[in-house]
């Protein structure tokens, strides 16, 4: 009996045991083979942004070389400099740095990009280098001398050692301070030394896209928890202020802010953000669960406006609409005038089950309204801003809006919707000069705009 099941039985289980072992085999082969793929992602990311900062220095060399009449060699070198920059960029990010502190470096790259985007696609001609972009592009020039010499350092220590990033990512995702990890150590010696570059003057436009919104430029006295939880309950209805729990984000910092959250009968949970400075409301969502959608999107735009204007938000205009998992989602600019404001904008999400606010985000509103600037008054007419739009667009509607440029500059224009082939886009006029300033293709979302008068 024992010999016929042992006769049985071991073929089986020297089946198995082959089995595992090819499996096993196999499994490490293929991680093998991952990390492999990894390292050499890595190693090419790493070559390749050592090459581009390399050819940065060269390209911002050469365009310093010319004659400062050259406006065409100008505007050459500067767009190839962006072009390497956004090159250098997008390398970075493919490397494992999240958790090193290499951001100084990055923001240099990113000043630069800016820099020579805003300054390449204006008309040189009208509006030549100054003195002080010729400065900054001599201080940028050896700036990227250095970098390129630091990183090409590291490169070589990287080769000559045949060091692998697979132990970078290893040690940056340890408990323990990485600390003897050479490709790590070269980082971090290039970002202290680019921390220590003189502070350049940018211009106004490059600068306001690094001037982070804080809290501490919005007016208003600081407010307590008292304050948050009255408001909360004033802005949910909820009147039972022991349901109400506050705390406070960020305290002692620029960001400081409170987060209230109101619970329910039901289980649900409203959350509001407030800003530490004069209490705004920046943000509200409601946790219930969302059913079946038996709401059209009129009903819900009706729903949006009425919440908005009862919540102390006047004079606020629908353009956009989008919706996902029977919630339809709304943005709304303000409006001064006849000119929509879009950079103060809010949006409303509403739940199409029975059409309720599901939850707000209004940040660039409060921010934005603090520091509004009054529209300028159009220059040109709409017939005459018209004739800049292209002959076979098909007009769907007009209106004038102020919006921010790629320059970080309020300009007003004429927002023109419509399509060309076969595809809808607003297209923004500037309404001093006609030039184009933005073109928006609207994808699989609704524009919730007026007919054309």
């Amino acid at each position: 009996m024992y010999k016929r099941l042992s006769a049985i039985l071991f073929p089986i289980a020297a089946i198995l045991l082959i089995g595992s072992l090819v499996w096993g085999y196999q499994e490490n082969q293929e991680k093998n083979a991952i990390l492999i793929k990894a390292e050499n992602q890595y190693q090419r990311a790493f070559h390749d942004l050592s090459y581009h900062v390399d050819r940065l220095h060269s390209e911002l060399g050469n365009t310093l070389a010319v004659h400062s009449a050259s406006t065409g060699a100008h505007r050459k070198g500067l767009v190839n400099v962006w072009r390497i920059t956004s090159e250098a960029q997008n390398e970075i990010n493919q490397l494992p740095l999240t958790l090193l502190p290499f951001n100084k470096t990055e923001e240099f790259l990113s000043r630069i990009s800016k820099f020579s985007y805003q300054t390449g696609v204006r008309d040189l001609t009208k509006e030549p280098l100054s003195d002080g972009e010729v400065k900054n592009l001599k201080e940028l020039y050896k700036s990227s001398a250095q970098i390129s010499k630091d990183l090409q350092a590291v490169q070589n220590k990287v080769i000559n050692n045949r060091l692998r990033w697979m132990d970078v990512e290893t040690a940056l995702a340890s408990e323990k301070e990485p600390r003897d990890n050479t490709i790590i150590d070269g980082f971090k010696t290039v970002d202290k030394k680019v921390s220590e570059y003189p502070e350049l003057d940018w211009g106004p436009s490059v600068s306001s896209m690094y001037n982070k919104r804080s809290v501490k430029k919005l007016g208003g006295t600081p407010v307590t928890v008292d304050n948050v939880k009255a408001d909360a309950a004033r802005f949910t209805g909820h009147n039972d202020h022991g349901a109400i729990k506050v705390v406070e984000n960020g305290r002692g910092t620029e960001w400081a802010s409170f987060t209230a959250q109101v619970h329910g009968n039901q289980g649900d949970v409203k959350t509001l953000d407030f800003t530490k400075n004069g209490g705004h409301l920046i943000s509200y969502s409601d946790s219930r669960t969302i059913g079946p959608k038996s709401v059209n999107v009129a009903a819900a735009r009706g729903q949006a406006e009425k919440f908005l204007k009862d919540k102390g938000f006047q004079d606020m205009t629908p353009v956009t609409y989008d919706e996902y998992d029977n919630i339809g989602t709304f943005t709304f600019v303000s409006k001064q005038g006849d000119i929509l404001i879009y950079p103060e904008k809010i949006t409303v999400r509403v739940a199409l089950d029975n059409g309720q606010v599901s939850g707000m985000q209004a940040s660039d509103y409060v921010y934005e309204r603090e520091n509004r600037e009054t529209p300028a008054k159009p220059k040109l007419t709409l017939e005459q801003a018209r004739k800049f739009l292209n002959s076979d667009y098909k007009e769907k509607y007009h209106r004038l809006a102020q919006i921010e440029n790629d320059m970080s500059e309020k300009v007003t224009t004429y927002e023109f919707g419509g399509s060309i082939n076969g595809s809808d886009y607003k297209i923004f006029i500037n309404a001093e000069t006609g030039g184009e300033e933005t073109i928006e293709e609207i994808r699989n979302a609704r524009q919730a705009a007026p007919a054309r008068s």
